[in-house]
């Protein structure tokens, strides 16, 4: 193995205790996975888009050290607003101190605000239109039906937004997934913003809604995809909770108990980096130990939670695994 970089130098000199400790434990972990020949799905909730997190992870993706990304909608569609609209985003230091009137002032304006960063809808939302309206039509005349980043990636592969770049095409996660035709699952694509957009044309009677591929068939892709590629194992990095982590974590459970393939493994790994504390009736509070009682870890799966803020925990993650 090659020399670690200073990053993860520091990281292993100074984080040595409490969810320091579990960062490191987390990503020697995950290393282990990878040198044992397993494979990893990562999950992405909240804006990790909106955060800039393609910055690191594009390159994780590059270096085969993803193999599976389960997302919600928005971070499927905002890492490709953040590519061509880059300029118009605005932040906002101080959203703590803001008004209801000066939240509504920033709706006024097409900007709308996800914490410290509004996204430009006419900048962001309706220079992608355009192009992937023309990209669901096309496919429904030649009786074509195709999953949601499917979509998407045919709208980056195709090239029509390239005249919009406005970072550097190398820190779009969407983009290094497209290239090498990653495996997504995107469940409740619905609830994004080109989710809402496609529902709007179907309301207007200009789509159908079976031109798009729905969530069930998210999970008999993604229940193949574990099937054909759990040899060596299939660890899970979520990051944050909610739909993108619940939804692909119960393919195993699926796959065991209402397909009685007995013979099915559980998830090798699994990590998850959440603020969200130990609560009631939560699945993003709930501790990896609860998961073994759903069949989804085992006894013996390697398990770490790190409670902090994702877009500090993840990047340092990824440092290490990339050797920096």
């Amino acid at each position: 193995m090659t020399t670690k970089g200073q990053i993860s130098q520091f990281i292993e000199k100074y984080y040595l205790h409490f969810n320091a400790a579990a960062l490191v434990d987390a990503a020697k972990g995950y290393e282990d996975q990878l040198n044992n020949g397993a494979k990893m799905l990562v999950s992405l909730a909240g804006a990790m888009s909106t955060a800039e997190l393609g910055k690191i992870f594009a390159e994780m993706i590059r270096q085969d050290k993803v193999h599976i990304i389960s997302c919600t909608g928005a971070n499927l569609e905002e890492d490709i607003m953040n590519l061509v609209a880059h300029s118009h985003y605005k932040r906002v230091p101080n959203y703590r101190d803001l008004t209801p009137q000066d939240e509504r002032d920033l709706l006024e304006k097409g900007l709308n605000r996800v914490t410290d960063t509004c996204i430009p809808e006419e900048e962001a939302f309706r220079r992608i239109q355009e192009h992937i309206v023309k990209i669901w039509k096309d496919a429904e005349a030649k009786g074509e039906r195709y999953l949601p980043h499917e979509y998407m990636y045919k709208l980056l592969l195709s090239g029509v937004l390239e005249e919009h770049y406005e970072i550097d095409l190398k820190d779009s996660w969407m983009y290094a997934a497209a290239e090498k035709n990653l495996p997504i699952v995107c469940p409740g694509w619905e609830d994004s913003t080109m989710g809402n957009i496609f529902a709007s044309y179907v309301l207007k009677g200009e789509l159908k809604a079976s031109t798009m591929k729905s969530g069930i068939e998210y999970m008999t892709f993604l229940a193949d995809w574990y099937t054909d590629n759990s040899n060596e194992g299939i660890g899970f990095f979520q990051i944050g909770g909610g739909i993108a982590g619940d939804f692909p974590i119960c393919v195993v459970p699926m796959l065991y108990q209402d397909m009685e393939r007995t013979d099915t493994p559980f998830w090798s790994y699994f990590c998850q980096i959440s603020d969200s504390t130990t609560s009631y009736g939560s699945y993003s509070g709930a501790v990896p130990n609860e998961k073994i009682t759903w069949g989804k870890l085992d006894i013996d799966t390697p398990k770490f939670i790190i409670e902090s803020d994702a877009t500090i925990v993840a990047p340092l993650i990824f440092a290490y695994l990339l050797g920096m």
